[in-house]
């Protein structure tokens, strides 16, 4: 079990410095001169001189990314160009409503997804299969911005139920932080929920077939007891690898969503940087998204020695 968790922990470092090189690159691949295209049409020879000056660019490229890593391995993602801040501490501000909105995105995920998925396969070929699945499609279908504009327009303005924009912290209490996450939380997880039941529900009727459920069906065992202790169980792996998997669709739709709903978090954030060409805080964002990322996919590694104990040996 130690190899296979000393592996995966060494299994990141490669993938970290891929990222990170990528992002660095990010500000030389613009085309043109870096400086000339932060600084816009507007700006004056002094101005992209300034620029140049402030991020380095008259170094060479390796001394460029060498300064750069030893700066990330000291915490620091550089300065905002045009906020004037650090990114560090620009994200520190942001990080409150995304987590948030990711935390319920995930709960509201998990308590449908899985069921519904478990269901449908306990039901396979039925009318309730097709119609969970059709659903399912559905919503895998409809992009995000779609989807929260529907219920803006159902729940915000016909309805009147629920808040359309905003958000409120956790210290305000924690009635008015879900009043205004479930709707929000409910368009990021469409697409979610549609992946994970679709790979829950090809789980664990791959696992029904199987030998070991047809003797516990044999002992009398309950029909709950066999779906959930049997079947759920040992399609597990997958199941948490698409979740993992499935933290990709989570970031792309936060930048959508808080965007939609003028939610004030790490997505919003990623919208503003890239429409004021701030490239030291996209670099920063993205590499922070990127990390959040690799270390989802290595805690998911990590789960397969809980949910399958043959992978320890």
């Amino acid at each position: 079990m130690f190899i296979f968790i000393l592996r995966r922990l060494l299994a990141t470092v490669p993938v970290l410095f891929i990222v990170a090189l990528i992002v660095f690159l990010m500000l030389h691949m613009a085309p043109g001169d870096p400086a000339a295209v932060i600084v816009g049409d507007s700006g004056s020879a002094a101005d992209i001189a300034r620029v140049r000056a402030e991020l380095g660019l008259n170094e060479s490229l390796p001394l460029q990314f060498g300064r750069w890593v030893l700066q990330l391995a000291q915490g620091d993602l550089g300065r905002s160009i045009f906020i004037n801040d650090s990114v560090t501490s620009l994200i520190a501000q942001r990080i409150g409503p995304t987590l948030s909105l990711a935390s319920i995105t995930l709960l509201f995920t998990l308590v449908l997804a899985i069921p519904l998925g478990v269901i449908a396969a306990w039901k396979h070929g039925s009318w309730l299969d097709r119609s969970l699945m059709t659903v399912s499609a559905l919503g895998f279908s409809v992009p995000a911005f779609v989807v929260g504009y529907v219920l803006i327009w159902l729940f915000g303005l016909k309805l009147e139920w629920l808040p359309v924009h905003g958000y409120a912290p956790l210290s305000a209490g924690i009635g008015a932080w879900l009043y205004n996450l479930i709707l929000p939380a409910m368009t990021l997880s469409t697409v979610y929920i549609a992946l994970i039941a679709r790979v829950t529900r090809a789980a664990v009727a791959e696992a029904l077939t199987e030998d070991y459920v047809r003797t516990a069906r044999s002992k009398g065992i309950s029909e709950a007891q066999v779906l959930m202790r049997h079947a759920l169980a040992n399609a597990a792996v997958p199941i948490a690898t698409v979740i993992g998997i499935g933290i990709a669709l989570l970031i792309t739709g936060v930048v959508v969503t808080e965007t939609v709903f003028a939610i004030p978090g790490l997505g919003s954030l990623t919208v503003d940087s890239v429409l004021s060409r701030d490239f030291p805080l996209i670099q920063g964002v993205t590499l922070f998204f990127s990390f959040i990322y690799v270390m989802v996919n290595l805690l998911v590694d990590l789960s397969y020695l809980v949910l399958d104990p043959r992978i320890r040996y």
